[in-house]
């Protein structure tokens, strides 16, 4: 299932690699691709909303899911 969430913070390519990263490092999430200009991040996977949330935020980023 692919959902696409906003993230708040993101404002560069190097931004985009961490949430990706921290995102891709989940169980049960397959992919995710994120875009600084647009502030949104798809995400693939099962992960639960929360678990997202979390990843994000241990990043350095606010979500919006």
């Amino acid at each position: 299932m692919a959902r696409t969430i906003t993230v708040e913070g993101m404002s560069c390519g190097g931004c985009e690699e961490n949430v990706e990263n921290a995102l891709r490092d989940l169980p049960g999430v397959s992919d995710a691709e994120a875009d600084n200009e647009t502030g949104n991040v798809t995400v693939e996977g099962d992960a639960t909303d929360e678990e997202i949330s979390t990843a994000v935020e241990d990043a350095g980023y606010t979500p919006k899911v």
